[in-house]
């Protein structure tokens, strides 16, 4: 170990050797750890001054705070002398010092100013010079990174290729394909052979029928499955029954009514046409069967039908045009065997005319009752009188 002669010749800090003994025997130390903690114990200790000094020097006073990490870059990458601060200010400082004197003969803690760094170099200069270790070889300056693992423990992201997950859901649906593969290949070929064997049973059955049987012939019994279009026809033969019963019961063929179809259901009962290709029991049916009696047409083929009687419309109400289409004779005068006009939408047939201006009609649904009828009225309430087609 290096030995130090003259420790109050050599003093570049201007501290001072305090408590300095001249007399007392040079003491060498391993490390600098062992001269502070015989510094520590107070025991007496042969040091260079300026060793000495530096381990014994008055610490600027430790203020506990609470470091940041932006405390830290400040501290560690851009330090700045601040105005007041115990770093550019010596007054400060050993005001400081003299404010707030530390014991402890530990290595500094926390600081809220930038000396300790300069502090701990000068602490090593000194040591160094005491145990006689070099100086340490000087580095060129580095960028200062800071980790923060320092702060705590970070996540990692990991991002996955697409094309591997892609990759690997095509891998798994084949492996799922694959082994579905012999399953279904061994159900199709069982069914195959299910059939072959069905089909080979089918071919070799024989069927030998006595000839006893031949002969017979089913039972039946008295029941007859009825269609919906015979439960309807069923329900129109018997409307058409009750309607005769109550025409018979009417005495209007006494009256004189020789109309062929007062049975059948008119057209709100679901009827059909007549022959004469108008609705039966309609005012213009039974008109138009008259003017065919007048005409000698008792059955089909009959003479006047709608085609070409009315054959602009079958409405009574259309009745006074198709007459004046054709050019037949309409006139305010009535005579028998001519059609009684009405505005109203209605016809009749002229029976008798009265020396009083009266006439006698025959009608069919006269207020929508759908039954013969007989009336005398004046010959005034008839809008026109349509004589009968020339034969």
């Amino acid at each position: 170990m290096a030995e130090i002669q003259d420790p109050e010749a050599w003093d570049p800090f201007g501290f001072g050797v305090p408590n300095s003994q001249p007399d007392a025997p040079v003491q060498q130390f391993s490390s600098r750890r062992a001269a502070r903690d015989a510094l520590s114990r107070g025991g007496a200790v042969a040091v260079r001054a300026d060793a000495a000094s530096a381990l014994v020097a008055p610490r600027e006073p430790e203020i506990e705070a609470s470091w940041s990490f932006a405390d830290i870059i400040a501290e560690v990458v851009a330090p700045q002398a601040i105005p007041g601060d115990v770093r550019s200010d010596p007054v400060s400082r050993r005001s400081a010092a003299s404010a707030a004197p530390t014991q402890s003969t530990g290595f500094p803690t926390r600081r809220a100013n930038t000396t300790k760094g300069r502090a701990k170099k000068r602490f090593a200069k000194a040591s160094r010079a005491a145990i006689g270790t070099p100086p340490p070889i000087a580095r060129a300056p580095r960028s200062v990174v800071v980790s923060l693992k320092a702060f705590g423990p970070t996540t990692k992201k990991t991002h996955k290729n697409p094309i591997s997950v892609v990759t690997t859901m095509v891998a798994v649906a084949g492996m799922f394909a694959v082994a579905g593969l012999p399953a279904y290949a061994t159900t199709l070929d069982q069914h195959a052979k299910v059939a072959a064997t069905a089909a080979a049973t089918i071919n070799a059955q024989s069927v030998i029928v006595d000839a006893r049987v031949a002969p017979l012939a089913a039972l039946r019994d008295g029941y007859v499955a009825t269609s919906p279009e015979q439960l309807a026809q069923m329900s129109r033969d018997a409307a058409r029954a009750a309607l005769n019963q109550a025409y018979n019961a009417s005495g209007a063929r006494a009256l004189g009514d020789d109309y062929p179809w007062p049975y059948e259901l008119a057209d709100i009962q679901g009827g059909g046409l007549s022959p004469l290709n108008y609705f039966y029991r309609e005012c213009v049916d039974f008109v138009a069967w008259r003017l065919n009696r007048d005409a000698g047409s008792f059955q089909a083929p009959f003479k006047w039908v709608w085609s070409n009687l009315t054959p602009s419309g079958g409405n009574a109400s259309q009745w006074l045009y198709a007459w004046q289409n054709h050019g037949w004779q309409t006139s305010n005068t009535p005579i028998v065997g001519s059609v009684a006009w009405f505005n109203g939408n209605h016809v009749a047939y002229v029976t008798r005319v009265n020396a009083d201006g009266t006439i006698f009609i025959e009608e069919y649904n006269h207020g929508g009752t759908h039954v013969y009828g007989q009336r005398t009225i004046p010959a005034t309430q008839v809008a026109m009188f349509l004589y009968p087609p020339p034969r």
